[in-house]
């Protein structure tokens, strides 16, 4: 059985992608929001890149011995 670890943790590994990849082309022009000139998208795709690579690889299928 696959632990649903290994699913989550692809999960966050896509949506991290997904999410630096929306902040890096809007790096030129960020949103007119409060504290916009900190780029929130980027450190928040790149945590969540962070996370999912452990939990991709932490939780990672593995082959068992034969018994």
């Amino acid at each position: 059985m696959l632990p649903i670890w290994f699913f989550i943790g692809l999960l966050l590994t896509v949506y991290g992608v997904v999410i630096l990849v929306t902040a890096l082309i809007e790096w030129p022009h960020p949103p007119a929001t409060v504290l916009a000139q900190y780029h929130p998208g980027v450190w928040g795709g790149v945590v969540l890149l962070l996370i999912g690579g452990f939990y991709t690889v932490h939780f990672r299928p593995r082959r068992r011995p034969p018994e």
